[in-house]
């Protein structure tokens, strides 16, 4: 069949082909972008937190403590820590300051150079007296976990006091020294000015995810001090029980405190499982409705194919019964009216290429989303190939199904 005679006709009425091909290409621009963005999401919220087995792994946050003197704060902790490792089931405790993929948390600046005026490198503090390299089953892929002497003691309140030295992430040790065969031993600057302070890296975990997790390679820029925060009057604890054994135990939590703390107590339990869910629950919304809004385009497309399509039919149905009488095959009737559908949304499937790509341009200046893989605009042109063609087809097989004489009394 030739195309020549196709084109002159598209040609002759052009509102209706400019129309369902620009459709074809919006549709496509969004349609791409938003799977991309489903899927970027979606593998975002299946990353690993860096905690091993986190199934096993609860929190527990206190709150209306009594801060009241040094010794007294330290007797209390020391009072919780043993009450939460005597229940029955219990691997392991450790007080924390924050917790990955909570939502929030603490955020130092480094420096890797004294008197370093600026910095790119922004990463989420976990500060512990106790081994959160144990409690988490982080995996020390170089150097040791801290030793119970470098532990310092620091008021929360008026006391900005870092230790000595700190343990970071793979990732976070890649961006602060690129190319460096060991970070063990590096020096890192907490300040620019010459009285800044410094801490000494003695070992690197494989991965550790930051309270907000975030989509890109930042999501691992964190770092551990051996820090006992004092003062205020909440506390988290971090616990890691025995398989199966992590219900029990935090049904358990309540009374252990309870009986161990001075004066009321205000006790919450929560799973990393519960805070995976609601750090992620916004960005899985995000994924269904984006999911939502892809069916509906699909879903309108469609609609505009087998509209235009059909009314082509009813205006065409003349020239259709003459080219009937004159020898035309059904096949050739219906071979025409897919023809001039893979025209026309080939058309929009270029168009839409361009514009995807525009879009996804500011997607990447706005939201710091990531290029959008060709297979994408592969796959989407696909779908809308496969797409015209199912809705084209109705509408075409009904042309070829007129007759020349019923078309002819029609006309």
């Amino acid at each position: 069949m030739e195309i020549r005679p196709i084109l002159s006709a598209l040609m002759r009425s052009k509102t209706g082909a400019v129309l369902l091909a620009l459709q074809v290409a919006l549709s496509l621009a969004i349609l791409v972008n938003a799977l991309y963005i489903v899927n970027v999401r979606q593998a975002a919220a299946q990353r690993p937190s860096g905690v091993a087995d986190e199934s096993a792994i609860f929190a527990v946050i206190l709150d209306n403590l009594k801060p009241g003197g040094v010794n007294q704060q330290l007797a209390i902790g020391q009072r919780i820590t043993a009450s939460l490792r005597a229940l029955a089931g219990v691997a392991s405790v450790a007080n924390a300051r924050q917790l990955p993929l909570s939502g929030s948390g603490m955020i130092g600046s480094l420096r890797t150079e004294p008197g370093q005026a600026r910095t790119e490198i922004n990463a989420s503090t976990y500060a512990s007296p106790d081994s959160l390299v144990q409690t988490w089953g982080l995996k020390l892929i170089a150097g040791r976990d801290f030793r119970p002497d470098e532990v310092i003691d620091v008021d929360r309140n008026d006391d900005d006091a870092l230790p000595q030295v700190l343990i970071v992430t793979r990732a976070l040790a890649e961006k602060a020294w690129p190319g460096a065969a060991s970070v063990l031993g590096k020096t890192v600057y907490f300040g620019s000015d010459a009285k800044a302070a410094t801490a000494r890296v003695v070992g690197v975990v494989a991965a550790l995810q930051t309270p907000n997790a975030e989509a890109d390679a930042r999501a691992e820029y964190s770092l551990l001090m051996p820090i006992r925060h004092l003062g205020g009057h909440g506390a988290i604890y971090t616990v890691r029980t025995e398989p199966g054994q992590r219900e029990r135990v935090m049904r358990e939590v309540d009374a252990a405190l309870r009986a161990a703390a001075v004066g009321p107590l205000v006790v919450r339990t929560e799973t990393m499982q519960e805070q995976r869910a609601k750090r992620y629950r916004a960005d899985l919304a995000l994924s269904w409705m984006l999911i939502g809004v892809s069916a509906l385009l699909l879903l309108v497309t469609a609609s505009g194919i087998v509209g235009i399509s059909s009314l082509w039919v009813a205006q065409r149905r003349k020239q259709i019964g003459v080219r009937r009488a004159l020898g035309a095959r059904r096949i050739d009737i219906l071979r025409y009216f897919i023809t001039e559908n893979i025209l026309i949304t080939s058309a929009g499937v270029a168009a839409g290429a361009l514009l995807a790509l525009a879009l996804n341009e500011l997607l990447v200046s706005q939201l710091e989303l990531g290029r959008l893989p060709p297979a994408y605009i592969g796959a989407g042109a696909a779908v809308f190939w496969a797409l015209g063609l199912a809705a084209v087809y109705g509408p075409a097989w009904r042309a070829a199904s007129i007759s020349p004489a019923s078309a002819t009394r029609g006309a």
